[in-house]
């Protein structure tokens, strides 16, 4: 159980790593179209952006009403800045990943899921509810499963309009400023390890039991899409577990089954890898929270009995 001390600690914490996350991702845009080479249309990426910011209001507003509370962004600037982050970190990740061609409805479509969805799947996680579904990566995901005709970003579109040195050089960057973030703010390093470790394991298993080559089954970890989901997706503070043990299994279970689709000849597989494992975890503290509620009721029944009169 968290204590109150440690509960401030970890809030403050995850404040400061969402700050680092949005400032990381606004900048990342702004060079991508101005510099890199994204595909995707402004009005796309603002659609994105805005229906998060949109749908999150509206529902923090409708919720503080109905439990008869101040809204989360009620306050000063830097606490309604604070509130749409993890709004702002959603629509620019979507309107940064997903390419549907000159439509905007999907953008505003992925957006609304993505938020939505912190709302519906919440679980009992240390004695407080939580979301346990990636906002971001679970509008990507089911946006995909939707709608066959959108696909993914380009991997060139990351670095479509650099050369030469720069080649190296942005990679780099994207990997120690990942790095920094997610081992001095997110506390993530663990889950990376893991990640990267099971990675590597079932590309080795895939390439001794199937027909695909060792270089074959690695070389997605040399793009940046990969380095991307890596530093900015898989560590979302919200969604993923604090304890190092549990950031290891969580990280092994998505290479794990990244491994398992990817055999099944499954697209997009990072996104659906993420997406399942984050429903499996939600699952497991869904069913965990209802067995300690039944042993609280036995224990309660119990010490009834005892008090009876005989």
């Amino acid at each position: 159980m968290v204590t109150i001390g440690e509960g401030e600690k970890l809030m403050n914490q995850r404040i400061k790593a969402l700050r680092a996350f949005g400032t990381a991702i606004t900048i990342l845009n702004i060079l991508g179209h101005t510099i890199l080479g994204f595909e995707q249309s402004l009005a796309q990426v603002f659609t994105a952006v805005f229906t998060a910011y949109l749908v999150e209001l509206i529902i923090e507003f409708v919720d503080s009403k109905v439990n008869k509370r101040k809204p989360a962004y009620h306050g000063g600037l830097i606490n309604k800045i604070d509130f749409l982050i993890p709004a702002h970190i959603s629509g620019l990740a979507i309107g940064m990943l997903l390419f549907a061609n000159n439509e905007v409805l999907p953008f505003a479509f992925a957006a609304s899921l993505a938020i939505v969805t912190k709302t519906i799947f919440q679980v009992n996680i240390q004695g407080k509810k939580k979301h346990f579904l990636n906002p971001s990566n679970t509008g990507i995901a089911v946006t995909l499963l939707l709608f066959p005709w959108i696909s993914i970003a380009p991997p060139y579109h990351f670095a479509e309009n650099i050369q030469d040195e720069w080649d190296i050089i942005l990679p780099l960057i994207i990997l120690m400023l990942g790095s920094m973030l997610n081992i001095r703010l997110t506390k993530k390093g663990p889950l990376i390890i893991a990640w990267l470790g099971g990675f590597v394991i079932q590309a080795l298993i895939r390439s001794i039991f199937t027909d695909i080559s060792l270089i074959g089954a690695l070389l997605p970890m040399t793009g940046m899409a990969f380095l991307l989901f890596t530093f900015y997706m898989i560590t979302d503070p919200g969604t993923t577990p604090v304890k190092t043990s549990n950031q290891i299994i969580f990280g092994f279970s998505v290479a794990i089954v990244y491994g398992i689709l990817m055999n099944l000849h499954v697209v997009f597989t990072l996104f659906f890898s993420l997406f399942v494992v984050c429903l499996l975890r939600g699952c497991y503290h869904f069913i965990k929270s209802l067995l300690n509620h039944k042993k609280e009721k036995l224990k309660e029944c119990r010490v009834c009995a005892k008090e009876l009169p005989l």
